[in-house]
């Protein structure tokens, strides 16, 4: 058996992209937002923005917030439930004024 140290990377890096990337998601507090880029970032694939917003376009998990995943440019982005959707959940979190 692996020590615990060791056991946790190596589970970090027998993690998919996608597993990393919704870990990520999944950490970001009520009220805050992070830019696909950054959850890219911290994923470990920094170049890897278009596909962050693919693995939050097919999320269906309540456990993985992805309506809290904006773009760079602090606009909204895509939401499978619409934009004024995904505007409504961020003002009730108070990410939006």
């Amino acid at each position: 058996m692996l020590c615990n140290p060791c056991y946790v990377i190596y589970a970090m890096c027998s993690m998919t992209f996608r597993d990393k990337v919704n870990r990520v998601v999944a950490k970001i507090p009520r009220g805050k937002t992070l830019s696909y880029k950054e959850v890219a970032e911290k994923a470990g694939s920094p170049h890897a923005w278009r596909a962050v917003g693919n693995i939050m376009h097919e999320n269906r998990s309540t456990k993985v917030p992805c309506h809290r995943v904006i773009r760079a440019d602090g606009t909204i982005g895509g939401f499978r439930g619409g934009a004024a959707k995904k505007r409504a959940l961020l003002k009730k979190e108070g990410a939006l004024n």
